[in-house]
């Protein structure tokens, strides 16, 4: 046994140093071989420098100039009882000037650029195809009527009639000049003899708010016209003093309210939203006047008329179209 044993032992000998040799041999081939670059494929990001177009939702502002058209100003007018609208289409003007009446009142002329209310223009100075426009203003809410919250009006610049203890804010078509409500293309002051009337009534004779005599704010009106056109024509004035609270007209629905007792079945029956009321109205006695204007300066003053209405001409011209539209049923 022990014979075998010992070849055992030579062999194993005889193995391990030749794998001992060999292993030498490989480090010193490992040791002398210069070193070897090996090539291995592996995935890994890349980083490219170029630009990419991006898609964003985004909504750009780019200055631009749009040309937008004004539109024109306009006002409320009645037709035969319905509501319709103006527009102005140029500035006013003055036949013939105040300078032609009055010539020696500078300071008037000057304020109220040439126009009165109380004179009747020739019909050769009317521009041709001029047509009237009947200017209501509700004389019987007295000096409020001139827009000016010391003598009655409100905030706006709209009359405040008051009777029995109640008062009633009066609105129209055109506020008073100057006011938030007047409206555009209307005089700031106008002259009329009647002011003057008005204002020596008063005791005042150098005119009032630093004005010349008979020379006071455009009052709140309405406007009545015969016929609708959508030409643009001129138009002159005819103003109409209303001292009948009952018949004067709602701007906007062309409807009228009784305020005060009348002697008429019908109070409201000559409600001034057409010119055949109005021309009803200058011949028509109602009680109802003398019960609402007992103290009212400008009815006192200028005689204290017994019928609804009394029209004064002017010598304003206005240059606009009425066409067929209406906004509110009447």
């Amino acid at each position: 046994m022990s014979s075998k044993k010992a070849v055992s032992n030579v062999i194993f000998a005889a193995v391990t140093i030749i794998l001992v040799i060999v292993a030498a041999i490989g480090f010193g081939l490992y040791a002398t071989k210069p070193p070897v670059t090996k090539y291995v494929n592996v995935t890994q990001p890349v980083y490219v420098n170029k630009t990419v177009p991006i898609y964003i939702n985004k909504t750009v502002y780019v200055n631009r100039t749009v040309q937008v058209p004004t539109p024109l100003p306009s006002s409320g007018a009645f037709l035969n009882g319905q509501v319709i609208s103006f527009h102005y289409t140029a500035q006013f003007s003055c036949s013939p000037a105040l300078t032609q009446f009055f010539p020696n009142e500078t300071q008037a002329n000057q304020v109220a650029m040439g126009c009165e209310v109380g004179v009747a223009p020739n019909s050769s100075e009317l521009p041709p195809g001029a047509a009237p426009v009947y200017v209501v203003v509700p004389a019987f809410a007295g000096l409020s009527i001139f827009g000016v919250q010391k003598l009655g009006a409100n905030p706006q610049g709209f009359p405040v009639f008051t009777y029995n203890n109640q008062s009633y804010t009066i609105l129209t078509q055109c506020g008073a000049a100057d006011t938030e409500s007047a409206c555009a293309d209307h005089m700031t002051y106008i002259y009329s003899p009647a002011f003057t009337v008005v204002e020596k009534y008063l005791g005042i004779n150098n005119g009032v708010f630093g004005l010349p005599e008979g020379v006071l704010p455009t009052p709140a009106h309405e406007h009545v016209v015969t016929f609708s056109t959508n030409s643009s024509i001129p138009w002159y004035i005819v103003v109409v003093l209303d001292f009948n609270p009952n018949i004067f007209p709602n701007p906007l629905t062309g409807q009228c309210q009784a305020i005060v007792p009348s002697n008429q079945s019908d109070p409201t029956g000559l409600c001034l939203n057409s010119y055949q009321n109005i021309q009803k109205a200058m011949g028509t006695y109602d009680s109802a006047v003398m019960t609402a204007n007992q103290g009212n300066p400008i009815w006192q003053a200028l005689g204290k008329p017994g019928v609804d209405v009394i029209s004064v001409p002017s010598n304003m011209i206005l240059y606009f179209s009425d066409p067929n539209v209406y906004p509110y049923p009447s």
